[in-house]
């Protein structure tokens, strides 16, 4: 009967439907005020709470001191045929050894070494771990805050005039620069800095740089030394030295290698302020994009970087408030 009874009521009343939509309701209302035991996610927050969420993790960050310090100070004239000059400077004495023609391969491979097998401290150390993969060596002694020129430079037995297309299985020069001192070796987290440098030839004009920069520590890790893209000019060469010719040759060159790295086109300021309210001063890199355009004021409101709009992972902070009061009191 009751079957029959809800089969004529679907077919000659709009009751059924009214009683259906009535149920949908109740069970909808249940469910928003939580009759039924749901949780209920928040959807209004005050001015604090989303202030707060908009803040970027903080990197933790630990302050160690580079001993180590390397320039190219005539980049236009090096090549592989005339040679290169470097100017070291270091904050103890040091060993600079030169490899010319080092293997990529064994390179990568005595850098994996100094994290699993043995730490590379001294230039005989890497040497074990290249196998001897290179084609010259060498090596200078440098003074505590000796920032004489050295002239690196293939022997002319060598026969060298490039090191093939690329890519490339040979670094054409790989620069190591070690404590020479063994009980600053105790002292410094940092023992070694490797660079890999890059010298034109016959076959690949592009300009010479240091493409990589590797710090090694005691402990056994090993870092990528990048360069941050800062708001403001800095006394640091960069590529507006060059002619726009210049620049599209060495960026075409730089990807056909897959060395080249998405630059930034960097804001040209007076004065490193910050790039949101002109008035404090830069403090503040933003990760992945290494952009460096924040004061601690402006940190707290930004997901996004205000340079290329790239999602902010983490942050870190130049100095400390301490330090930069100590500044301002130092100038004042």
């Amino acid at each position: 009967m009751a079957a029959v009874f809800l089969v004529t009521l679907y077919e000659y009343s709009p009751l059924f439907y009214i009683t259906v939509v009535f149920v949908c309701f109740l069970v909808t209302s249940g469910l928003v005020l939580g009759w039924f035991g749901l949780g209920v996610p928040v959807i209004l927050r005050n001015s604090e709470e989303t202030e707060s969420s908009a803040r970027v993790l903080k990197k933790r960050m630990r302050q160690v001191k580079n001993p180590f310090g390397l320039e190219i100070p005539h980049p236009a004239t090096a090549s592989v045929t005339k040679g290169i000059t470097l100017t070291p400077d270091c904050l103890e004495d040091c060993i600079l050894t030169c490899y010319w023609g080092c293997s990529v391969q064994k390179l990568h491979e005595a850098l994996q070494k100094h994290v699993y097998c043995f730490r590379i401290k001294t230039p005989q150390a890497l040497e074990d771990a290249l196998y001897s993969e290179y084609l010259y060596r060498q090596q200078y002694f440098i003074k505590k805050n000796d920032k004489e020129e050295k002239y690196c430079q293939l022997p002319e037995d060598a026969q060298v005039v490039d090191f093939g297309p690329v890519p490339r299985s040979r670094y054409p020069l790989i620069a190591l620069l070690t404590l020479a001192d063994e009980e600053d070796r105790e002292i410094y987290d940092i023992v070694s800095m490797v660079a890999v440098i890059h010298i034109p030839d016959e076959s690949y004009r592009l300009s010479c740089r240091i493409l990589y920069q590797y710090l090694l520590l005691a402990q056994g890790q090993y870092h990528d030394l990048k360069q941050l893209f800062m708001s403001a000019n800095s006394t640091a060469p960069s590529s507006s030295d060059m002619s726009p010719g210049e620049r599209s040759t060495d960026r075409s060159l730089l990807e056909k290698a897959g060395l080249a790295e998405d630059e930034p086109e960097l804001r040209e300021e007076n004065s490193k302020d910050c790039v949101v309210c002109q008035n404090g001063t830069v403090n503040w890199v933003l990760l992945p994009c290494r952009h460096t355009c924040l004061c601690d004021g402006c940190i707290k409101y930004f997901q996004q970087c205000p340079m290329c709009r790239q999602f902010v992972q983490e942050s870190f902070p130049l100095c400390s408030k301490k330090e930069q009061d100590e500044d301002e009191s130092a100038r004042i």
